[in-house]
């Protein structure tokens, strides 16, 4: 029978598997496969137990009552240890639903039961029944049982230096560890217990043997969380994404990785779990190298220098008999323990849609670009036609005047009335309509070099230093024909003491500033013309460009969307490309912004703000005509 300290020994496991069971649910909701396991081995524990603990209290004269105790041992007995083994072959395996072979582990327990009640018909498992140890004759089948739970305890011990030795990671050897000891001992006393004719050896000592399974499993679970929810609640929602990991042991073996990454590379690259990333490296595809070449290298990157390693991977893919072209960003982040490397893991981020956006939208906005600068263009031509129109027919007057005065020198020689101070008036007057036609020729000029400027903008995009006087004087000449037609005045209030230049395109900065003196002029149409202003100015943090009108002002539905979509208030004659563009170009190409408002007193405001840091300021210039 069983003693006082065995008794206080199961009233205390009991206790406590029933405060663990407790605790147990309140924490863990909904309990996986591993969870699940344990608790049936704690149920199976208390039920082989509680009649053992009643036989302590029964006579031992009254044979027929602890024959019955004894066949209500066996079913928490025999059950114990097959759990047992399922559960290392799960936290191993990784698995959520029992298979078919490990179901299979159950038909022992319940034929020994069976046998065990209905042992006095056959005597296959007692052919003599004694509560003395010595006087316990067994039957044939105790050889069935007992190799049977042998077996259900070797399968962890296995199992587990299997996966230790493979893995090689200190968490997964204290893990392993646990498993091994807490079915070394229960083998090691079974055994001892069965072939054994020690009579201190008693119906107690095998179950107190798998206090030590309860123990070391207990501590797995508080101290190393081996059956913690959270690594396989981890797990469905990495196997849920579409980005692959894959986690490798410090020595390269590939510990897991989750459903993308096996479909992704797993069946072209051979990825097995416990095989290591160097035996995959030696397979090469007919296009390109192996991308594990470049993670392999990344790990000793990581590993040297103790942090993290992300680099770009492109990889084909042949899916389907299909050659698929893939875009990765690959994170490889070290594991540590205790301070100590322990494992890594490589997250491939799939960027090949957003590569491909990026490049749709880039095309797109380009060919927007291309489309504004060719209405801007357009504007400058028909401008340059007329602008072209008034110096040429000048030119033209100016050279049939010429003509005149050469046709009335010719007349005039040998003429003894026409002296020489008429031949000097005739050369003077000549001279001047030279003069006029040199005039016209370089305002000519000065328009033309303006409009190559911006033709050849369309296809290149040249740095240069320029100032804004220079900036202000294209704008001005650009939009000069659409000033004088609207019958706009342009009033410039900028600081000339002060040189302000800026490094960029300035064909870029006189494209902006044409687009917001044409929707100037657009805004003052209705009403005839007026005055409109470039204000340009400094303060502490910005340079400020600023062109104001007296015009419609900005309609209000529109206001909250300008600079961040296209929107028009012109209807048909307006795309809204001007200022959605204008406000790229500021951003990207000054690191500037755009914003817009409406006047108090009527009209509008919009603003180029760029940043003082790539601006330069030369004072005391001297002013032409202060001299």
């Amino acid at each position: 029978m069983i003693s006082d300290l065995a008794l206080i020994i199961f009233i205390v496991a009991i206790l406590s598997l029933i405060v663990f069971f407790i605790w147990s649910r309140r924490v863990t909701k909904k309990r996986m496969l591993l969870h699940k396991l344990f608790v049936g081995v704690g149920i199976s524990y208390i039920a082989w137990i509680i009649p053992i603990i009643i036989m302590r209290f029964v006579p031992t004269d009254n044979r027929y009552l602890i024959y019955l105790l004894d066949c209500a041992v066996q079913p928490g007995g025999a059950f114990c240890s097959p759990l047992f083994a399922c559960m290392a072959v799960t936290f191993v395996t990784g698995e959520e639903k029992l298979s078919k072979w490990l179901k299979a582990v159950f038909i022992l327990p319940v034929v020994s039961i069976l046998v065990v009640w209905t042992n006095p018909l056959h005597h296959l498992y007692y052919r003599n029944f004694s509560v003395i140890r010595s006087e316990i004759e067994f039957g044939p089948y105790v050889l069935v049982t007992g190799l049977g739970n042998y077996l259900f305890l070797l399968v962890p011990i296995i199992y587990m230096i299997r996966f230790g030795v493979k893995n090689k990671n200190p968490l997964y050897w204290r893990q392993a560890a646990m498993f091994i000891i807490s079915a070394v001992v229960p083998l090691i006393v079974s055994v001892y217990s069965t072939f054994g004719n020690d009579e201190a050896v008693s119906i107690a000592t095998t179950p107190l043997s798998f206090m030590v399974t309860l123990v070391f499993n207990g501590i797995a679970i508080f101290q190393l969380h081996m059956l913690d929810i959270t690594p396989i609640a981890t797990e469905h929602i990495l196997n849920a994404i579409s980005d692959s990991y894959l986690v490798l042991s410090d020595s390269g073996v590939i510990v897991k990785y989750n459903r993308s990454f096996g479909e992704m590379f797993g069946k072209i690259y051979g990825i097995q779990e416990n095989r290591n990333i160097l035996e995959c490296v030696q397979y090469e595809d007919k296009l390109q190298k192996n991308p594990f070449y470049n993670l392999v290298a990344a790990l000793e990157s990581s590993r040297q220098g103790d942090g993290h390693v992300s680099y770009e991977q492109a990889i084909t893919l042949d899916m389907d008999g299909e050659l698929i072209k893939k875009c990765f960003v690959v994170d490889v982040s070290p594991l540590q323990i205790n301070g100590q490397i322990s494992g890594f893991v490589a997250l491939f981020k799939d960027i090949t849609q957003l590569r491909d956006s990026m490049k749709k939208l880039q095309l797109s906005q380009e060919r927007m670009m291309e489309q504004e600068r060719f209405v801007f263009l357009g504007q400058m031509i028909g401008g340059l036609a007329h602008n072209l129109k008034t110096p040429i027919m000048s030119i033209s007057g100016c050279v049939s005047a010429a003509e005149a005065l050469v046709d009335e020198c010719e007349e005039s020689i040998g003429d003894a009335d026409v002296t020489e101070d008429d031949f000097r008036e005739i050369y003077q007057e000549m001279r001047g309509w030279f003069g006029k036609i040199r005039e016209s020729s370089s305002y000519m000029s000065d328009i033309i070099t303006a409009i190559k400027g911006q033709a050849t903008n369309i296809v290149t995009d040249e740095k240069v230093t320029f100032t804004i006087d220079e900036m202000l004087k294209r704008s001005v000449l650009l939009m000069r024909h659409e000033l004088l037609n609207s019958r706009c005045n342009l009033k410039i209030d900028y600081d000339k003491t002060e040189e302000i230049s800026l490094e960029g395109d300035i064909n870029n900065l006189v494209q902006v500033v044409g687009n917001l003196l044409s929707n100037a002029i657009y805004a003052q149409k209705e009403k005839g013309g007026g005055e409109i202003e470039i204000s340009v100015f400094l303060d502490e943090q910005k340079l400020n460009i600023l062109v104001k009108d007296r015009g419609t002002g900005i309609n209000e539905r529109v206001l909250p969307k300008l600079f961040k979509m296209m929107v028009t208030s012109k209807g048909t004659q307006g795309t809204g490309l001007g200022l959605y563009f204008s406000n790229i170009v500021i951003r990207g190409k000054f690191n500037g912004q755009m914003w817009g408002e409406n006047r108090a007193d009527g009209g509008s405001i919009f603003g180029i703000s760029i940043p003082r840091e790539i601006v330069h300021v030369r004072k005391e210039l001297i002013v032409e005509g202060e001299k």
